[in-house]
């Protein structure tokens, strides 16, 4: 419990922070796949992969992989019957047994009803995830966090000299 409540802060401290929005966004879309696609698996690693390659947020990614996979959960049924249907279709049945004959490609679990649907399901959802959590960053960093800061109680914490030495601590150790 105290491991998701020190995620949940790190999330808002990251949200406060001056990091991009693109790069937050994107953690959480790659959260979103990661939270969809079974632990442990080449799929996550190749998630894993894309965050250290490029300029995206590792803690928003952790963060919001664990609230997609509680989601994902609720829609398995979804993912079952979309996975069914794509494995069950005829046309690409030789594309299957070729895959599945190749060295590390089950290691997918792509034969699995519910993971190929999920991972369909979270590649359609990501882009959508990725705007949306963009636009929520910045309404929250426009609306929230500057009407937080004009308020008397960060007026008056921002005058102490405990913030001020924890500003300077941050500035210089990060």
């Amino acid at each position: 419990m105290t491991l998701l409540l020190k995620q949940l802060f790190a999330l808002f401290r990251l949200l406060n922070s001056d990091t991009g929005t693109n790069q937050i966004a994107a953690g959480v879309a790659c959260g979103l796949i990661l939270g969809f696609a079974p632990m442990l698996s080449l799929q996550g690693l190749l998630v894993f992969v894309c965050m250290f390659l490029f300029r995206i947020q590792i803690g928003a990614a952790l963060t919001s992989a664990v609230f997609f996979a509680l989601l994902a959960w609720l829609v398995d049924p979804v993912s079952h019957a979309l996975g069914t249907a794509i494995l069950e279709t005829e046309s690409l049945r030789p594309l299957f047994t070729t895959l599945y004959n190749l060295p590390l490609v089950p290691l997918t679990q792509f034969y699995n009803s519910v993971v190929m649907g999920a991972g369909v399901l979270s590649l359609l959802l990501a882009p959508l995830v990725f705007f949306g959590s963009k636009r929520l960053i910045v309404a929250y960093r426009e609306k929230v966090v500057a009407r937080f800061k004009t308020s008397p109680f960060w007026k008056l914490w921002s005058g102490t000299t405990f913030f001020k030495w924890y500003s300077t601590y941050e500035k210089f150790h990060g």
